[in-house]
């Protein structure tokens, strides 16, 4: 039996999820859309995601790899998971949504093929909450000073040991260190995206890393102390952890002959 290596990139609200990988005895994203693939593909499959969201933490562009065998075509599953994964069959709209799906050469692997990350996180800088938008965004009252949260991000910027960003608990990693390629922050009145890219992030890396913005732009740490907080590669040192409905996996990066 010739085996297919299938690539999927996926969007979901991670709301309702005990994040992306799978577990016994909870509902995830891997485990949802896994059980989809296989009522479509007749077939067991078994994903090897790029990167494992928590609880809480949605997806624009999250994406996985599979094997499967002879049967229905690459370019047909994605309208049939995504009619198995809705849950108003009027709307026809579910907490998954699959946006590509296609045939690679085999060896490709949607992690360890990965360049690099862009992730997103929204901020709600208003003076009462919205009780309709707290699934979405981290939403503050006091407020932030965003000149002085674009400065401090400068610091962050480049190659650098990242440890004092980083929450224990995660997978353990070789090296803290990694590039951060770009890191903005744009703002639409009371609405701010924090856009950052890199080479790879460590457990928990960007909501930490929002989380110490969020307090330059409240003025309880200078924009200046971020460079001595990468120093001291001590997390103690360092922000919050921002909590995980703001942030989005926005897309991963692939070298483009993959793709051609």
């Amino acid at each position: 039996m010739t085996e297919r290596n299938i690539f999927i990139k996926i969007a979901y609200d991670g709301t309702n999820f005990s994040g992306w990988q799978r577990q016994r005895n909870a509902r995830t994203v891997c485990g949802e859309l896994e059980a989809a693939l296989s009522r479509v593909c007749g077939q067991e499959v078994s994903l090897n995601g790029c990167s494992r969201t928590d609880a809480g933490v949605h997806a624009l562009g999250q994406t996985a790899t599979f094997s499967l065998g002879p049967g229905i075509p690459a370019e047909r599953i994605k309208k049939a998971v995504n009619d198995c994964l809705a849950k108003d069959k009027l709307e026809r709209v579910g907490e998954i949504e699959v946006l590509e799906v296609r045939e690679m050469p085999e060896g490709f692997h949607a992690r360890y093929n990965s360049k690099g990350k862009r992730y997103i996180y929204k901020l709600r800088n208003a003076d009462s909450p919205d009780i309709f938008k707290r699934t979405r965004y981290y939403q503050t009252s006091r407020p932030l000073d965003v000149e002085a949260m674009r400065k401090a991000a400068s610091y962050i910027v480049g190659t650098h040991d990242f440890a004092c960003f980083q929450t224990a608990g995660g997978t353990p990693r070789e090296t803290t260190v990694r590039t951060v390629y770009e890191l903005e922050l744009l703002q639409d009145g009371e609405y701010i995206t924090v856009s950052i890219a890199g080479d790879g992030f460590l457990y928990n890396m960007v909501r930490i890393i929002v989380g110490t913005l969020v307090e330059v732009g409240q003025g309880r740490r200078t924009a200046e102390s971020v460079a001595e907080t990468i120093e001291s590669k001590d997390r103690g040192k360092a922000g919050h952890t921002a909590p995980p409905q703001g942030l989005y996996l926005k897309e991963v990066f692939y070298d483009p002959e993959f793709f051609e």
